[in-house]
C-alpha cells in the first residue's frame, strides 16, 4: 500500500510503509529530542511511513516519516483512535510537504475504519499546528503536562481529524 498526492507548487509525495529496521532520516527538531525512552514503550506497535519526494528535475528523495499507533477512548471499536505524528527533514519543511502527507494519511487510516485520527503537538510548534489545520484537522485543545522530552514535560495541543474533514 503506497499512498500519492500531488503538491501545489509541483512535485509528487509518496507514503511507503516501513518497519523499525527502515534508517530513519536524521530530524533536527526540539520536538524530537525524547531522551530516555521507557521500556514499556517498546511494546507499543506503531506503524511507519516514510515520506518520499519526486520533485521535477531531482532525484527521489526521503523527507521524512509518519507514524501511527492505536489510542483506545472504551472497548469498542467506535472507541479506538489513530495518533499520528510526523517528522520532516529540516530543508524540506514550509513547501506542504508535512500537510498533504497527514492529509492522506488521515484518509487511509478513515479509509481502514478509524473514524476518529489525532495529533498531538508542543504549544510551540506554530508551523506544525499550520501544518495540520492545512490538511483538516481541527485544534480541540490542549493536553497539559502531556508529553516527556529530555528537555521536561510539555503541554500539547490535540487536533483531530474526523470523515469528510
Amino acid at each position: 500500500m503506497s499512498l500519492t498526492g500531488q503538491l501545489s507548487g509541483g512535485g509528487e509525495i509518496t507514503l511507503c510503509p516501513i518497519d523499525e529496521a527502515y534508517p530513519k532520516q536524521l530530524i533536527h527538531s526540539p520536538y524530537e529530542n525524547w531522551g530516555d525512552k521507557a521500556a514499556a514503550a517498546n511494546q507499543m506497535i506503531i506503524e511507519r511511513w516514510c515520506i518520499r519526494l519526486r520533485a521535477q528535475g531531482a532525484p527521489v528523495a526521503d523527507v521524512g516519516y509518519l507514524s501511527a499507533h492505536v489510542v483506545w477512548y472504551g472497548p469498542t471499536l467506535g472507541s479506538r483512535a489513530m495518533n499520528i505524528g510526523i517528522g520532516i527533514v529540516a530543508e524540506y519543511r514550509g513547501q506542504g510537504i508535512g500537510s498533504l502527507s497527514q492529509r492522506l494519511l488521515a484518509e487511509y487510516l478513515h479509509s481502514q475504519g478509524y473514524l476518529r485520527v489525532e495529533a498531538s503537538t508542543d504549544v510551540a510548534n506554530l508551523p506544525e499546528q499550520r501544518a495540520l489545520a492545512a490538511a483538516g484537522f481541527e485544534f480541540e485543545g490542549i493536553a497539559r503536562l502531556a508529553q516527556g522530552r529530555a528537555d521536561g514535560v510539555h503541554d500539547l495541543q490535540v487536533w483531530s481529524h474526523l470523515p469528510g474533514s
